[in-house]
């Protein structure tokens, strides 16, 4: 049997080193989450985020990709928007009458003056957690962004169900957070140990009742 040289030992146990800290793609997998209130009926509009325990870098092109928050009938399409740390939000004016998009939100309070049909407008978020929005022509308007600071996200829709894509396999906390749950913080987590095998999980939380969100003109 041949012999390994001692550089060529050295480069095997570099690379299975480093492929025990930095998992590949193939240990990667799909990981479904449910989120229902606790009769068992859907909840749309929850942010389902996985962040590994060493941490999780965001891809470029993850950052760079289209964000929008649009108004749309005197109302903000979506309500609830997931961004990664970095990532570019425009907000494109879709109705017949202008719109003043502000938040005083501690994570980044921002204003974009009056601006008209046709028109948009961006703001870069560099900083993570809730952006609560509104518009200062019209107090019926409001939305929600979150920030996060993983590429492991995404936001239920009428059915409650998230598939996060490429989950790297290892430890992490799974994390909800929904705009109107009653918890204080809006948001419930757990560890949680990610494997290629992983049933669906599932998560029960109360919301309030959303107030109808569409103005008339």
């Amino acid at each position: 049997m041949a012999r390994v040289s001692g550089w060529a030992a050295t480069l095997v146990a570099t690379a299975l080193a480093v492929a025990a800290a930095h998992p590949s793609s193939a240990a990667a997998a799909a990981l479904t989450v449910k989120i229902t209130d606790p009769a068992g009926k859907p909840v749309r509009d929850a942010v389902v985020t996985f962040t590994p325990s060493g941490g999780g870098a965001i891809p470029a092109e993850i950052k760079s990709a289209s964000y929008v928050m649009a108004q749309k009938n005197i109302t903000f399409v979506p309500f609830v928007l997931a961004v990664p740390q970095g990532a570019t939000v425009s907000f494109p004016n879709r109705d017949r009458v202008n719109h003043h998009v502000y938040s005083f939100s501690p994570a980044q309070p921002f204003q974009l003056p009056l601006y008209g049909s046709g028109q948009t407008r961006s703001v870069k978020f560099d900083h993570t957690g809730t952006i609560a929005l509104g518009c200062n022509i019209h107090d019926s308007m409001s939305a929600y962004i979150r920030v996060v600071d993983t590429p492991y996200f995404a936001t239920t829709g009428d059915d409650g169900l998230v598939v996060l894509k490429d989950v790297p396999a290892g430890a992490g906390v799974l994390a909800v957070w929904q705009p109107l749950m009653e918890d204080a913080s809006h948001e419930v987590s757990r560890s949680f140990s990610m494997s290629a095998n992983d049933a669906a999980q599932g998560f029960a939380i109360k919301v309030h009742a959303q107030a109808p969100m569409a103005g008339m003109y």
